[in-house]
């Protein structure tokens, strides 16, 4: 069930509040700041975001957008330059951590630094094609990311069929080559091991020295970060967890705090925090 207004009576919530300007705020991109749509290469941010990024920012200590696409695209999308030159007016900090806290931007250093590919990645792409016949998915988009390729089959004609058929393959070529599986919403995306959101997210914690954090997620990716943020709780930090909900994706919603009704969602939540943020 969406609750976009119940989090001002939790507990949590209130101690988020207490936190204020040593907040940290992280969020994913796709689904959560964008909407999910059947070309990736059109998910554009939503309209509202930016104002509300550059408004939040006034308030906390950092906001992060933490994201399992390439960095540099999710700044084309997301038009994050011309936020993050919003956000600096206000004395903080954007920073975008692209392929699962491979990749890292920030709106101070203007520049993304990336790691080399992962040994083995070339040889998978290499043999994807026979992997996709193999699974009776040979039409399923293959999205290559430099650290990381994607296999999406939300445009197929079955794409939930296809998508099962093809975890079990994609699984073992995986494994085989020792990189890291990771399902998502219709796609099936393979990468380095080592990191991932929940791993990024603490090395923020303790670069911002934050003494709240709230992260926004919508898929399976996010699952790390959740559990990331779950541990913090239980050190005695301040947090919550809000879920993007969306009819494809459940998991998120038995470990969120608040399920919110999508980027719409995410959007009037953000903007409740932040002008309790202000009166506090």
């Amino acid at each position: 069930m969406e609750q976009p207004h119940s989090a001002s009576a939790s507990p949590e919530y209130a101690a988020l509040l207490r936190a204020g300007d040593r907040l940290l705020v992280a969020l994913d991109f796709d689904g959560t700041l964008a909407p999910i749509v059947e070309n990736p290469d059109v998910a554009l941010i939503h309209p509202e975001a930016p104002e509300v990024l550059a408004g939040l920012s006034a308030q906390v200590r950092a906001v992060a957008v933490v994201t399992g696409r390439p960095a540099r695209q999710v700044l084309a999308l997301g038009g994050l330059d011309d936020v993050g030159d919003a956000i600096g007016e206000s004395g903080r900090e954007l920073v975008v951590l692209g392929q699962y806290g491979n990749e890292r931007w920030s709106s101070n250093a203007r520049r993304v630094v990336s790691p080399k590919p992962p040994a083995g990645l070339a040889s998978l792409i290499g043999d994807l094609p026979r992997l996709l016949r193999r699974a009776d998915a040979a039409e399923a988009w293959i999205e290559e990311k430099g650290l990381a390729v994607a296999v999406h089959t939300r445009r197929m004609a079955d794409p939930r069929g296809a998508f099962e058929r093809l975890l079990p393959v994609l699984t073992d070529a995986a494994k085989t080559r020792n990189l890291t599986l990771e399902p998502g919403r219709m796609v099936i995306e393979i990468r380095s091991s080592g990191m991932d959101k929940g791993v990024a997210l603490r090395r923020l914690v303790e670069e911002y020295d934050a003494q709240g954090v709230l992260f926004v997620g919508d898929d399976l990716g996010d699952v790390p970060a959740f559990e990331a943020v779950a541990a913090l709780r239980r050190e005695g930090m301040p947090t919550l967890l809000v879920c993007s909900g969306s009819d494809e994706e459940s998991t998120l919603r038995d470990l969120a705090d608040l399920v919110v009704a999508g980027p719409d969602g995410v959007m009037e939540f953000l903007r409740r925090l932040t002008a309790d943020l202000a009166r506090d």
